[in-house]
């Protein structure tokens, strides 16, 4: 890797990592909720996912799957049926109403 790739990976994810996404704001509410000890786990289950995805795509993982359109329709399909099915479930917030 080049140092110019190597600056852009590292500018991208320090700047991903300390803007309010819903991973950040997710560890936000597990912290006032449960408190800062019983959100350590949680923090770090979401720095080694954010760990893996960079690896994923320093390997090339989305040009190998462009490079397959089988695989990449098999994905697409997985994800429009995993999400059509938490569609149709109820939401937490209407169930307490």
């Amino acid at each position: 890797m080049n140092i110019e790739t190597f600056l852009a990976l590292s500018l991208f994810s320090f700047v991903t990592s300390i803007t309010p996404g819903p991973n950040n704001i997710m560890l936000l509410a597990s912290g006032v909720n449960f408190g800062f000890q019983k959100t350590l786990p949680h923090s770090l289950g979401v720095s080694i996912g954010f760990f893996i995805m960079l690896i994923a795509v320093g390997l090339g993982v989305g040009a190998l799957i462009q490079s397959l359109p089988l695989v990449y329709s098999t994905l697409k399909y997985i994800g429009i049926i995993y999400f059509g099915s938490h569609g149709k479930q109820p939401s937490a917030i209407l169930l307490l109403k």
